[in-house]
This record gives structure tokens, sequence and C-alpha cells, in this order.
């Protein structure tokens, strides 16, 4: 066989891994994602996988994997269609060759393709003889045998090394895409330090993969994709979740004031809980509650003591949580939830996204009970949408209902790392001892009452669930000061959109379609319109971050479009509530319910036909 020894640049590339829960997808997934982060390519990801911790084996439904797009250029999506999918067995074939673009190039384990998981996955004919796959670049590899065969020296049991396979494959991948081995390398020595022929036998097929990849005769030149094009700085490959955390870490440095976190394990959402209980040195006190209620309440205990107070969650845990959000508004107290959203209702599809809590968030409590909601974007966008979640929640002392999804909490992007002394000022409202003019309930210009913290001299005060007398602050049964109050908290929330920004257009401030999004939908819609756009079309988009309140500019932007869409991942609820508050205008919509994300295709398609009609 002859080497390659060719080498083609291009501007990016998408690669997808699949396999059984279990195979290791999402490792190695992951590891290609730092490494092309690494050596300066911007990057998005999408790892998809099982509800169950181990999905039943070679079946369609049990399949597990991890997307990464990653380029020279802005990455804003893991992209619609694959350059190159892995396939470790007939069912991750068959789940995935439709994300597969024409000529993509398969490399398939064949070790796996035997007659049972042939038929198990749904195939009346072994796929690698039938001519099925005449449209695409296929490499048959015999991962498992070319595994064994490479560590015969290590005296290690086949099952490890049946599980280690996956490293193989990394290495082929590193050898066609340019990308160097030696930080994975260094990570195996880390991780497994403390075995020594674990080391040994992960370094050994990552080489070997590398090494075969350049005898491979179906593919005849290797890929470089260059460096992008960023601002010099500090970055790194960063999930959403992981970005969160460190949003609120940076925010309890800023203000002053100590993180607590109390929270209950709930997927997607988990990781933000783990994330925050590795940086006890920076003063973050983690509880993992014995339930939801448990862990929201603590968290309202702890601002009561002047905590920069946190709980997290997805949507079953925010039902849940719905009857203490309503003791924090009560209170006026600042509490911030983040609500990971995956597929509902009830249980539902656990570890896929969708955009369907949003009406849980802006009513989903008993009362007249206004929260602000904000909703992050991408992966890197959370940091800065969770700092100013914490921001507003502690200049306004009230909660805060930050939306993220599975999506982009579990997906990962180029993340640049800010310095804390660049971010907006945090300055909370906190009383001052022995103050001769404070009441618990006097409120300032923006409607926001002072934090009175436990302890200090001459602010001893009353607090609880029930309606609270203007400024003196004791219980009061009287029905004008409770219309009063009802007001007064309505009315901060609405202030709250004087300091925010105004909500901005990407294109042209008129035309004739505005689209408008929300959330995870962004890096979609956004390729979308500028994809047509370039085609002449007079196409514009307005992506919300801040729901509640809504920007203040928001009716006069409208006004401005001959035709407005909103496209969401659930039945229409932003839609809706839009048609609430701006009833003027004909809003129209796209939506898709599928636990999947909008793809370009489909969104170009529904914005022609609008346009044309």
């Amino acid at each position: 066989m002859e080497d390659i020894t060719k080498t083609v640049e291009t501007d990016e590339v998408v690669i997808k891994f699949v396999g059984d829960s279990g195979d290791g997808m999402q490792l190695i997934g992951t590891l290609l994602s730092e490494t092309a982060a690494q050596v300066g390519n911007d990057i998005a990801t999408f790892p998809d996988f099982p509800a169950e911790i181990r999905a039943p084996q070679n079946t369609v439904a049990g399949v597990s994997g991890f997307q990464v797009r990653f380029g020279s250029n802005k990455i804003n999506t893991p992209g619609d269609f694959c350059d190159f999918l892995i396939a470790m067995n007939p069912a991750s074939l068959k789940a995935n060759l439709k994300w597969c673009k024409k000529g993509a190039t398969i490399i398939l384990n064949s070790d796996s393709f035997e007659e049972k998981a042939i038929a198990k996955a749904g195939y009346t004919s072994n796929p690698l003889e039938d001519n099925s796959l005449t449209n695409y670049n296929v490499i048959p590899v015999q991962m498992y045998k070319m595994s064994v065969d490479a560590v015969q020296h290590l005296n290690i049991d086949n099952k490890s090394i049946e599980k280690s396979k996956n490293i193989f494959a990394l290495g082929m991948m590193y050898y066609l895409f340019s990308l160097p081995i030696e930080g994975t390398l260094s990570m195996f020595e880390k991780k497994f330090k403390k075995k020594p022929e674990i080391v040994e036998l992960n370094k050994t097929l990552l080489k070997e993969g590398f090494n075969y990849a350049d005898t491979i005769e179906a593919v005849n030149s290797k890929i470089y994709v260059p460096p992008a094009k960023v601002e010099k700085a500090k970055y790194r490959n960063i999930t959403g979740n992981v970005a969160i955390a460190w949003g609120f870490l940076a925010a309890s440095e800023r203000s002053g004031r100590p993180l607590f976190l109390g929270s209950y394990p709930i997927t997607p959402a988990t990781e933000i809980l783990m994330e925050l209980a590795k940086h006890k040195n920076l003063g973050a006190k983690v509880l993992q509650a014995e339930d939801e209620i448990a862990g929201i309440c603590s968290a309202i205990g702890a601002s009561f003591t002047g905590s920069l107070a946190l709980t997290t969650t997805s949507g079953p845990g925010l039902s849940l949580k719905s009857e203490a959000i309503g003791l924090a508004v009560m209170t006026e107290l600042p509490l911030v939830i983040v609500d990971v959203q995956r597929a509902g209702p009830s249980t539902g599809l656990p570890t896929k996204s969708e955009q369907s809590d949003l009406y849980q968030a802006l009513w989903g409590r008993n009362g007249e009970c206004p929260v602000i909601i904000i909703a992050a974007s991408t992966p890197s966008d959370c940091f800065y949408y969770a700092y100013m979640a914490a921001k507003l929640s502690m200049e306004h002392m009230t909660p805060v209902i930050l939306l993220s999804e599975g999506y982009i909490g579990f997906g990962s992007q180029l993340f640049k790392i800010p310095k804390v002394a660049d971010l907006p000022s945090i300055k909370p409202p906190i009383a001052k001892p022995n103050d001769p003019n404070f009441l618990p309930y006097n409120r300032d210009e923006r409607l926001v009452r002072q934090w009175a913290l436990p302890g200090t001299d001459g602010l001893r005060h009353r607090i609880g669930g029930l309606e609270k007398e203007n400024g003196i602050g004791n219980v009061s049964i009287d029905p004008l000061n409770h219309e009063l109050m009802v007001k007064y908290r309505t009315a901060k929330v609405e202030k709250v959109a004087d300091y925010i920004p105004e909500q901005e257009v990407e294109g042209n401030t008129e035309g004739d379609l505005l689209v408008v999004s929300w959330g995870s939908t962004y890096g979609a819609v956004n390729a979308a319109v500028e994809q047509l756009k370039k085609e002449g079309k007079k196409i514009s988009h307005a992506h919300f971050h801040y729901i509640m309140p809504l920007p203040k500019n928001t009716n006069n932007l409208l006004s401005k479009f001959k035709k407005i869409v909103v496209c969401e991942l659930n039945a229409g609820q932003f839609v809706n509530y839009l048609r609430m508050k701006e009833s003027e205008y004909k809003f129209e919509q796209y939506n898709k319910v599928q636990g999947l994300p909008f793809n370009t295709n489909e969104l170009t398609e529904k914005f022609n036909q609008i346009l044309s009609n």
C-alpha cells in the first residue's frame, strides 16, 4: 500500500462518531474537539445519546453519537450533515447514514458486521456487500482485531481491548485531519496514572490507529483545517453547562457575594452542580440536596443570609420548585433558577433537547408571580447570560430563571476567557448597619428593596411567604395593600427593561421578512438567514435573549418588516407570548418538537415559502 503524502486544505469539516452507548463515542468526540480547539480551530459539537445508562446493544435505539464541526471561520452550528462518519456497528450506520453528505467517507468497524448484529439493526443484507453504500467512500477497518494484534505484548484482557477500540478510531482521525496526538497521550498518563497498563493500552492503540491511517488506499490525502482567525486571547473548548458554572463564579467574584448552589441531580443539568463542586477553593458552597424542593429552599435560605444563591434543574424539577419560586418572589430575595430544558412532558426524553418550558417559566406558579427570564443561545454565551442572570437578580432583588437546553448544555464551543475586571459591575443594594430610615420593604426608584443581611445591627425585620405590608414588612391581609404589592412586584420586573440592552437585528433593520428566534436555535436560524441574504433576499434575524421583560425597542423593531416568522423547538410558546405582548402584528410560526435541533435546509425551505407567498 502506498503512503498518504498529499495534504488538502479545507475551511471546515464535520465528523460524526457513532456506536453503541458504552462504545466511548462521547469520549473520543470530546478529545478530538479539544485537540481541534487547542490548535486554534473554531468548533461546535453535538453530543447525542440515549437516556438509559446502558442502552440495548446493537439496536438503533441504543446508538450514541458525537458530532463535531471545526473550521478556520466562525462556527455557529455542529452542521446538518457530516463529511466523515465513523460507525462502530451496523445499528449506528443504520441510524446515521441519512446524516451523511453524498460522497462522505464512512469508516466502519467491520469486525462488528456479523450476521446477528446486522439483522438486529434492521438490515436484510450486509451493507458492506450489497452495494447500498456506493454513493459513499466506504473504508472497512477491523478495529477490534487490529487492536488485539497491537497490544499482544501487554498481556491485556480482551474485554479491556474491546472497550478501547474507540481509541484506535480516534488515532485514525488524528492522522487524517493532521491533528497532534501529544495532548491526548499526556491526558492518558494523567487520567490513568494509577493504572499503568491502561495508560500503555490507550497510548499504543492511539498510535496504532494513527499509523494505520497512513496506509489506507481509499483515502488519497490528509486534510488540514487552518486555525481560525480570532482575536488574540486565551481560549478553551467549553460546554454550555460548564460555562454557566463559570459565569456564576465570575459573578460571585465581581459582586463580592459568596456563591451557594442548592441542587438535586437531574439530566441534563447535573454537570453545573458537578463543575461548581470542583471550585470550593473559589468560595463555592455546593449542597446536593435530597430532592428538588430541598435544593431550592436551601438556596432561598442562603440568599436571605447574603449569598449569590442558585439552583439548577430541568423541566420536571422546575415544576417541583414552583411553590418555592413563589416564596422567593414574595420575600423579594435574589435567586437564580437554571432550567436546562429537555423534551417533555413528565420524564419525556431526558437526553433530548427542547424549548418547551417557556410557558412554565413565564406563568407556572400560583398568584401574580413575575420573574425575570433570560435565555442563553450558545455554549459559550452561557457564561455571559449566567453572569447577567446573577447581576439582574441581585441588583433588582428578584428571582431570575435562566433557560438553557440540553443541546447547548452538553454541546461545546470555543470560548474566549474574559477578565473578571472587564465584566459589567454588580452592585447589590445591601442595607447599611443602623440606618435610621431602614424599612424592609421601602423601595428605591427602581422599586427595589434593600438586602438586609441577618446579624447586621439595626436591620431586624420580618420575612416569609405571607403578604407583606408596604414599607414596614409586617404580615398584612389588607386588600388594597395586597393589590399595591402585586403591582409593585410586577412593575419592578417590567422596569428591568431599562437596564438590559435593546434588541439587535442581524441584517437590515427593515425588509420583507424578519426571522425571530430564541435559545439554542440561534446557530441554525442565523446560518439559514445568512444563506438567503447572499441570494439577495430581504431577510433579517432577531434573536431574543431577554424574554421577561422584552427589550424596550421590540415593538418598534417588529414594525419595520412586512412579515415575521418565529422559529422555536416547541409547539409555539414564544410566538404566542409575542402575540399577547405585541398583538398588532401578525406572526407566522415554524415549530419542531422532535427532540432534535433545527437544520439549515429545513429552515431555508420554510423562509423561501413565506417569502414567495
